[in-house]
């Protein structure tokens, strides 16, 4: 598979947070075929005809050559691409580190793009039981999250495992079962991350989401 086969809805040129410790550029993946309560990036969802081609993403990567350290790969669900193996090995003969965001969703593509990846961000969105589909939207949606979540251990490349906590969907009890199902995997426990309204299309996580203070941890 060819990088131009690549879906590309958006890039951001410069980040310091999308991989710890290394400045570099996010390209934004098309498609993903779960549908979260919570999800800021519904405009990512569908594959579309309209996002940036790739050939544009080529020459500014090689004009970065030098000056960013990574190229993280976001979505959307990078791992729903079959173009994404390709363009990750593009990146690195341009001598980038290469990071992904993903939820883990086809654990199957993850493993093989895993030994080209340096960094892993992997959204651990619920614990692994139906509360995972109240998130989702599908079902047992638990099962290829928690294979994903064993692939990035399996591999040793470094990763984080993030969760966005929204107290209509997450209580305390969820948070410590979470953390718990981690650590009997030998996983790092999670970093909490905070309710984002900004392109929530669900009424009633944004009602109950206005007066979020920052998750702690």
């Amino acid at each position: 598979m060819r990088p131009e086969r690549l879906h590309v809805g958006g890039l951001v040129p410069f980040s310091t947070v999308d991989f710890p410790g290394r400045l570099c550029a996010v390209i934004f993946c098309q498609g993903c075929p779960w549908r979260c309560r919570y999800c800021h990036n519904p405009h990512l969802q569908p594959f579309t005809d309209g996002g940036l081609a790739w050939q544009t993403v080529a020459d500014f990567l090689k004009s970065r050559r030098g000056l960013l350290d990574a190229v993280v790969f976001s979505g959307g669900e990078p791992t729903a691409q079959r173009g994404l193996e390709a363009a990750m090995r593009f990146a690195r003969r341009l001598g980038f580190q290469i990071g992904l965001h993903t939820a883990g969703i086809l654990p199957d593509r993850l493993r093989q793009v895993l030994p080209l990846v340096d960094w892993v961000g992997l959204d651990i969105k619920a614990p692994f039981d139906t509360r995972y589909t109240a998130v989702t939207g599908v079902r047992a949606s638990w099962i290829p999250a928690g294979a994903a979540l064993d692939a990035v251990l399996e591999e040793h490349v470094d990763y984080e495992v993030r969760t966005t906590v929204h107290p209509a969907l997450l209580d305390e009890a969820a948070k410590s079962t979470i953390q718990a199902e981690l650590a009997a995997r030998g996983a790092k426990p999670t970093k909490w991350q905070t309710f984002r309204p900004q392109g929530c299309a669900d009424p009633e996580l944004l009602t109950r989401g206005k007066d979020l203070s920052p998750a702690n941890g």
